[in-house]
């Protein structure tokens, strides 16, 4: 018999723009399932939030936009967890469980220019020579560095809009950002051109909301069951056994591209040293419902390419 339904649901998110966005998105559509549902949005302060300064592979990357939050889960302030699940580490929490994956928004990175470019481009080929493109993601850096050994890849931190005031006051030549943030946030006309396979591979699990609840939430994680869009879960699924059996953390620079072909899931996947100059990749398919197992085939043949060298340097 399935559990009763929870009368009120508090959301942990952390505070920025994009978070909350999505703290609000899973509310609505929390509202529009169960319509009675009480939801309250708890601010959580994180680590990747407060240190603005660092690169993020600098102090830890892996879990600094989560760890706070999932606290919040497991000391009661908060019922469920919404994450960009590109940031959500695979590595298993204690007493969580990922219980919900909605609908994706568009998975690709954007190229954007300042506003007052005069000319747009299409290509990161057309980028002028020695360019400044401003990202704080080592994926992004190391595909840029292969293609345009050149380009002055330089680090950039803050929320969306933080980041299109520096470019626009000069800072960089241009930015890449992830397209589904800056259609969310509503800047989705900033974007010059959207950057897909093979120019740039996005990371696992961009576009999707991960939603996390304490394991032994029964009620919650019958309402989440609602939310819950059976392709977007297939796909990260595999993408996310993927990271997890190169046991690389989310901040490593490899990128993925997974759709179904029928009845099928096939999933490729890109590794790059730092420095762009390596680069390995592997593309496999299996049926749908053998997603875990399709992420780890994956890893298995990048492995035996080499790509430990680069995944798992000394700091």
């Amino acid at each position: 018999m399935p559990a009763e339904l929870p009368v009120t649901v508090r959301i942990a998110t952390r505070a920025s723009q994009l978070a909350l966005w999505q703290a609000q998105h899973i509310s609505d559509l929390l509202t529009f399932a169960v319509p009675e549902l009480n939801v309250e949005i708890v601010h959580v302060s994180t680590t990747g939030d407060r240190v603005q300064t660092t690169a993020l592979s600098e102090f830890g990357g892996v879990g600094v936009f989560t760890r706070e939050v999932q606290h919040a889960l497991l000391d009661g302030r908060a019922d469920i967890a919404v994450h960009s699940l590109k940031d959500l580490p695979t590595e298993p929490t204690a007493g969580l469980t990922l219980a919900a994956v909605p609908r994706r928004e568009v998975r690709f990175d954007a190229l954007v220019l300042p506003a007052t470019a005069r000319h747009a481009i299409t290509d990161v080929m057309q980028l002028p020579p020695e360019a400044r493109i401003g990202t704080g993601s080592l994926r992004r850096q190391a595909q840029l560095r292969h293609l345009r050994p050149d380009l002055r890849v330089e680090e950039v931190r803050g929320n969306v809009d933080t980041r299109l005031k520096k470019l626009d006051a000069g800072e960089y030549d241009a930015l890449i950002l992830a397209a589904a943030g800056l259609t969310r946030l509503g800047w989705g006309d900033r974007i010059t051109t959207r950057l897909e396979p093979p120019v740039m591979f996005p990371a696992v699990g961009q576009g999707a909301i991960g939603i996390e609840c304490r394991a032994n939430d029964s009620s919650v994680i019958h309402l989440l069951s609602r939310l819950t869009d059976q392709t977007a879960w297939t796909e990260v699924t595999a993408e996310r056994s993927l990271l997890a059996a190169l046991r690389a953390g989310c901040h490593a620079p490899l990128g993925v591209l997974t759709h179904h072909v029928g009845n099928a899931l096939q999933l490729e996947a890109v590794v790059l040293s730092p420095d762009g100059t390596q680069r390995w990749s592997v593309t496999a398919s299996l049926p749908a419902d053998r997603a875990v197992e399709l992420g780890r085939e994956v890893a298995r043949q990048l492995v035996a390419q080499g790509v430990d060298a680069v995944l798992h340097q000394p700091k």
